[in-house]
């Protein structure tokens, strides 16, 4: 196995060993804090796994940074509508399944590509 390879699978080690402790740590002890920081959290966890696999040579995860980015895009809207006391519902755990599903819908269309010859 060569040497990104097992970087790639630390750092994916360590990213899943945090995100399960802030997890933890956002539903027991940060329970008071407002809707949306955990959905922060993860985000910033996500993007900076790719951030160091990125600095480190190691290939990044189309996967990671788009969860990452969605992840930070609502947990910022939920923060702001909580802080402010707005009407606004959305079905977040529901919006990142649609979102997350396109996105593997698009990777196996990016990955099946026809290649059409024609004669001379």
């Amino acid at each position: 196995m060569n040497n990104s390879q097992t970087s790639n699978r630390d750092y994916a080690t360590i990213a899943w060993g945090l995100l399960l402790i802030w997890w933890g740590l956002r539903w027991w002890l940060f329970a008071s804090l407002p809707n949306g920081v955990g959905l922060l959290g993860t985000g910033l966890i996500l993007l900076g796994l790719n951030a160091i696999r990125l600095s480190s040579g190691v290939p990044t995860r189309g996967g990671t940074t788009a969860l990452g980015i969605l992840a930070l895009a609502l947990g910022g809207f939920l923060v702001i509508n909580d802080i402010l006391k707005l009407s606004l519902q959305l079905p977040i755990f529901e919006i990142l399944l649609i979102a997350f599903g396109a996105l593997l819908v698009a990777r196996s269309f990016k990955k099946t590509e026809i290649k059409i010859e024609c004669c001379a």
